[in-house]
């Protein structure tokens, strides 16, 4: 292990926990959907919130000062200090109880539950795992109570940091998508469409809209689309081809980055038991790049 990492200090952090509170207004829904170019739509309190889209709300409000380099807070706040240059949105694994709508209260409790150390072919990889529980609250300003003690949302986030590449290292072996789908979908993103998203969840992350940055610093052919875009695209085009899917349980993994210097494929397969839907985004070259698989408890044969 390297020896400018203190795992025993990282791990402190273990347990560290956040709260915060916020409002489901429409305009987030409303600027979201016509960022994805759907269209428009007359959101009224009661407004079932889409799976995924609480990620409109409780957007971290680090001030301008506390901002690093990369365009991220600095460390050392309510996550861990760790000192590798890259950081990236792995994937989340996520259970929907009971649905968020326009209106409501609600109430999000922030638990750092691991940090692991790893060595890989690339160098070290320290993964830090954060609980998200999301309630249902009374009232906006009051942190300490909620309207029932049934957790709306749970949500695992995966974040690793990773050193840079060495000049001569080599890619990781690419993974060949499943060669049939059920539905598969060409989406073509841009600056704009890059930059519209970071400024909805308020994500100053440098390498989804700085190109100078993002090749000049980092090393990457060009913006890299944001792991949770991603995520949400598969869903997205799962409820146009399944309509009445009630998503229970969904999880993603990201394999390798996805660049705006090419489209992707956006694509699914129902399984054999008519609850399970296999998801993947594919890259130009016919390799997946994020995997994902939602549980449902219906949908039309």
């Amino acid at each position: 292990m390297s020896d400018v990492i203190d795992m025993e200090q990282m791990q402190q952090w273990i347990g560290k926990q956040q709260q915060s509170v916020d409002t489901v207004t429409a305009v987030p829904i409303m600027a979201l959907r016509a960022t994805l170019d759907q269209p428009d739509v007359n959101v009224k309190a009661g407004h079932q919130l889409p799976e995924l889209w609480h990620w409109l709300y409780f957007l971290p409000l680090a001030r301008q000062s506390e901002i690093g380099a990369d365009g991220h807070p600095e460390r050392g706040g309510f996550l861990p200090p760790v000192p590798l240059p890259r950081r990236m949105w792995a994937g989340s694994q996520f259970t929907f109880n009971q649905p968020v709508r326009v209106g409501d209260f609600i109430k999000r409790t922030s638990t750092i539950e691991n940090v692991t150390h790893k060595t890989g072919k690339s160098g070290d990889l320290v993964f830090v795992r954060v609980k998200h529980d999301i309630k249902h609250i009374d009232r906006p300003q009051d942190l300490n109570t909620t309207a029932n003690n049934t957790i709306a949302i749970t949500e695992f986030h995966d974040i690793v940091y990773r050193q840079a590449p060495q000049p001569d290292a080599k890619p990781p072996a690419p993974k060949a998508a499943p060669e049939s789908a059920d539905w598969e979908h060409l989406i073509e993103t841009d600056d704009v469409l890059l930059f519209r998203y970071s400024a909805l969840t308020f994500n100053g992350h440098r390498i989804h809209y700085d190109r100078r940055y993002v090749t000049e610093v980092e090393g990457y052919p060009g913006l890299i689309v944001h792991g949770p875009l991603i995520a949400t695209l598969l869903l997205e085009q799962m409820r146009k081809a399944l309509h009445d899917a009630v998503i229970t349980h969904y999880e993603f993994k990201a394999l390798k980055p996805v660049f705006d210097t090419h489209p992707f494929y956006a694509c699914g397969s129902v399984k054999p038991d008519n609850n399970t839907v296999q998801l993947w985004a594919k890259d130009h070259h016919g390799n997946v790049t994020m995997e994902a698989v939602a549980t449902i408890t219906k949908h039309s044969a």
